[in-house]
């Protein structure tokens, strides 16, 4: 397959190379690392060749594109010119400056700059028959908010609901972690009060990940529009959510260990319901 795209130079056109770490613009990409700086921007940072082509396809609009031009490959040249054609400024920059932009301490090359996603809770839409949905509580690791979004995008969920502080969606770890399906899943981010009622209004039948439940979760019909609770990583969920549930759920343990990771015990729970939702399909989960 020809992926030949128009060489760097072109796509620049007459911007000089920005080589210095005093720059302002590289100045400002740096203090995105930090969660004010980002609130105050209302601006996210991409890094990462797959994280940025699977933003674009997503359509999500990047403002501003940055790469050292002696990592390009001939894919990222027509990454930079898909990126151009989406209205992004390209920027090319010297090792050391991509490097002090980079959130990760071997950056791949290339990283984008755009606007904060929607995460208005009104704003998030849900299918008519079968609505699949997670609700991350608390949830302290960027790494697990990335690894739960990518799960989400894998079987298909309608969406994710970040309630209760803990990571922020726009974290450049979160964005990393998710490989970019950041962009695909719609996310909202709301109080736990705010996204019960909203649950409840949508007829969402609300499932809370808890060790301790009587019922194992391949018992529970997940069929019916349901929203996955999930919970902080050590405590897990309050007791708040597990009142408020329409039904409790268990992984079943047979070690030492007391419970999973909070991105898998996700990711077990939205496969389950994947397979169910496959059971009379003649090809289950291809």
């Amino acid at each position: 397959m020809d992926v030949s795209g128009p060489h760097w130079q072109q796509l620049v056109g007459r911007r000089e190379t920005l080589t210095s770490l005093q720059n302002p613009q590289v100045k400002h990409v740096v203090r995105l690392r930090d969660r004010r700086a980002r609130d105050e921007a209302r601006e996210l940072v991409i890094e990462g060749a797959r994280a940025l082509r699977r933003a674009l396809d997503s359509g999500y609009r990047p403002h501003t594109v940055y790469f050292a031009p002696n990592r390009l490959t001939a894919e990222s040249e027509v990454l930079l010119a898909d990126a151009a054609g989406a209205g992004a400024a390209l920027w090319a920059t010297s090792e050391p400056v991509l490097v002090k932009m980079a959130y990760r301490s071997e950056p791949e090359g290339i990283l984008g700059v755009g606007p904060y996603l929607d995460t208005r809770l009104e704003h998030m839409a849900l299918s008519s028959a079968a609505s699949l949905l997670v609700v991350a509580v608390s949830i302290a690791k960027p790494g697990n908010l990335g690894a739960i979004l990518r799960s989400a995008d894998a079987v298909g969920a309608d969406g994710l609901v970040l309630c209760d502080g803990g990571t922020d969606i726009h974290n450049p770890n979160v964005v990393w972690a998710s490989t970019g399906t950041l962009f695909g899943v719609p996310v909202a981010e709301a109080s736990s009060a705010e996204a019960r009622a909203w649950l409840r209004a949508n007829g969402v039948c609300v499932l809370a990940a808890d060790p301790q439940a009587a019922t194992v979760y391949t018992q529970a019909d997940l069929r019916r529009p349901t929203a996955i609770v999930v919970g902080e990583e050590h405590a897990g969920l309050g007791q708040w959510w597990l009142e408020q549930a329409d039904l409790g759920v268990r992984i079943p343990m047979r070690g030492r260990a007391d419970s999973l990771n909070v991105a898998q015990a996700a990711t077990i729970l939205l496969y389950e319901a994947l397979r169910q939702r496959s059971a009379t399909l003649e090809n289950p989960l291809a």
